[in-house]
């Protein structure tokens, strides 16, 4: 949010209808119809349910009107076409209204593995389906409310809990570790990865700890947060999200477990500042 992208917004019609290229709706069906293969016995039981009940079409891209209308039936929730990047202010409004902000393009073919800002199919496939179901919801909900009246301090320390939940987190199931997260199981590569390679670090949820651990969007996850069910995060949205946000600062950054020496030199000595302070 807040940076530059090469992606431009696709804007809806006077009637709220999106048109997309034959290419566009094209990307959509490779990736739809691949990460249906990849994703039985990686993606959460639940996460698969709550796809079944959206009913995407495999042929073209999804309307933001019609997934709202699945929504809307189930917890009241609803999509809203945004931009390919907004700020944190529109992002956390949203939420707090119960909708669901989705980047209206759809990525190229030569980011179909990964890219780093949201797409369309990232947003629509990889997050809608959950809000379905009244505990995430609730949870994205009560996260919202707390990020718009957050500062711009406290806001980071909301997103690293945002990311380790809603994007990136894993869940305990009968069957073994599983996926729910966004960021997951909208990408084939870290699908396999988060749940099977023997790399990345795997801790028990714990809200505080996951505002408190650093993370680049730009590579796979070295570090996972695994609930045992949806309700310890109805269990956050019913608690202080700010009190957490506070015990956080106290406690202090842990040290970045990820390479940075490529990045940006600003990024560099961010994480530099963050080894300082917990050595």
């Amino acid at each position: 949010m807040g940076k530059g992208t090469k992606y431009e917004a696709k804007v809806p019609d006077e009637n709220g209808y999106i048109h997309y290229t034959d290419e566009e709706n094209q990307i959509w069906h490779e990736l739809i119809t691949n990460q249906k293969k990849v994703l039985p016995g990686r993606a959460s039981p639940i996460w698969l349910e709550a796809m079944e009940r959206m009913e995407f079409p495999e042929d073209r891209v999804p309307q933001c009107k019609e997934v709202s209308e699945v929504l809307m039936d189930h917890t009241g929730w609803s999509v809203a076409p945004v931009p390919a990047l907004i700020n944190f202010d529109k992002f956390f409004a949203l939420l707090a209204d119960k909708q669901f902000p989705a980047a209206s393009f759809i990525r190229t073919r030569e980011e179909m593995e990964y890219l780093q800002e949201p797409d369309i199919f990232h947003e629509i496939f990889g997050h809608t389906p959950l809000l379905t179901d009244k505990r995430f919801a609730d949870f994205t909900h009560a996260y919202g409310k707390a990020g718009l009246e957050a500062s711009k301090e406290d806001r980071k320390y909301l997103a690293a809990l945002y990311w380790f939940t809603v994007e990136f987190g894993l869940i305990n199931t009968q069957e073994g570790l599983r996926t729910y997260g966004a960021g997951v199981v909208s990408s084939p590569g870290e699908t396999v990865y988060s749940v099977e390679s023997d790399e990345p670090e795997r801790k028990p949820f714990d809200p505080v700890e996951c505002m408190r651990t650093p993370y680049r969007i730009d590579i796979y996850q070295r570090t996972y947060f695994v609930i045992d069910s949806l309700d310890d995060l109805f269990e956050v949205a019913n608690q202080d999200m700010m009190a957490m946000v506070e015990e956080a600062k106290r406690k202090g950054m842990h040290p970045p477990n990820f390479p940075f020496d490529d990045l940006p030199e600003e990024k560099q000595e961010r994480f530099k500042r963050l080894l300082k302070e917990a050595s």
